[in-house]
């Protein structure tokens, strides 16, 4: 009788697995996809997740489903997709705060922000506005007047953010660091308390993201007196940069939403998601909502490729703003 040795069994348990793994990927996508967030509804990366999915589903030819698990700033929706299943039915809409910012800010996380994911395409540049209340500060209209103000009242004024190492927190902090300015952080319970408390006059300022900035300043609730970015934005053109309008040059602070997978998503698999994910967001339609209610600045490269070299980048830039402003959590 023939006997089969170790080597040829095993040599054709490799063969069924990789024959098995090319099957599963030239049938997808053949089920409902999800593309997870770790903020609430309403939030800029749920906006997004759901705009992207609607696309996609047209693109893809299957139901996209735009899905919030919230807490620990984003790190249970992270975590939750680094231990699904690599079988691209799981995505996560990431951001700089959950991918780079907290593996500075948490003491431990039970991932690994590169090693656990599959970079899949990165989804555009996300800045923030620096906002007054008019009612609290009615003669104060420009960066220049604010920083005379604070600058004679150290230590009176404040600023409110969305948590304790926000990407609305670090802005903050790393403009009072390069202004050499001393203001008091006043961290809320995401965006919506952060900006009832602005417009109550409980805070001074607000670091707040772009898109409920532009609805605020649109809606005459408050003003804005610099934008985050090297350049002003295409839906606030009045609003000046950082470097312009409070004088500090090379002043940027933004961050990136971007589209994960769990690791070792098959490579077939994930060029698929990132080809559908370029031709939608690279659509003018697409581009101009980005850039008109969103305040996002489009990537000019969405490939995986760039967006890993971004993102470990980004990693060693926010771990220094995060040291600069003292931030940690347990």
């Amino acid at each position: 009788m023939f006997q089969w040795s170790k080597k040829a069994v095993f040599l054709l348990a490799g063969v069924l697995l990789s024959t098995s793994v090319l099957a599963q990927s030239e049938a997808w996508p053949s089920r409902a996809i999800t593309i997870i967030n770790g903020f609430p509804n309403g939030a800029g990366t749920d906006l997004y997740a759901r705009k992207l999915g609607e696309a996609l589903t047209a693109v893809l030819g299957v139901p996209i489903v735009a899905d919030s698990k919230t807490g620990a700033g984003g790190n249970l929706a992270s975590d939750f997709v680094a231990r699904a299943q690599p079988d691209g039915y799981t995505f996560l809409l990431a951001t700089a705060g959950t991918h780079a910012i907290n593996a500075a800010l948490y003491k431990k996380l039970s991932f690994d922000v590169e090693r656990d994911f599959t970079h899949i395409a990165i989804l555009g540049d996300v800045p923030n506005v620096l906002l007054i209340n008019t009612k609290k500060h009615p003669t104060i209209k420009t960066c220049a007047e604010l920083l005379t103000l604070i600058r004679a009242n150290p230590g009176k004024l404040n600023y409110g953010s969305t948590g304790n190492g926000a990407s609305t927190h670090l802005s903050a902090a790393q403009f009072a660091s390069a202004a050499k300015v001393d203001i008091v952080h006043v961290p809320y319970r995401g965006q919506g308390p952060a900006m009832t408390a602005l417009l109550a006059g409980d805070v001074d300022l607000f670091f707040n993201q772009s898109a409920p900035s532009i609805a605020s300043i649109k809606g005459g609730l408050n003003i804005g007196l610099a934008v985050t970015t090297p350049t002003p934005l295409a839906a606030l053109p009045n609003v000046p940069t950082m470097a312009q309008a409070c004088a500090l040059p090379g002043f940027e602070s933004s961050t990136w939403y971007g589209l994960l997978a769990p690791a070792k998503l098959p490579a077939a698999i994930a060029a698929k998601m990132s080809a559908a994910v370029t031709q939608v967001i690279s659509t003018p339609e697409f581009k101009k909502w980005l850039t008109d209610t969103q305040g996002i600045t489009p990537a000019q490269d969405p490939s995986p490729a760039a967006f890993a070299k971004i993102h470990k980048a980004d990693i060693a830039k926010w771990a220094e703003i995060v040291r600069i402003s003292g931030a940690q959590v347990d």
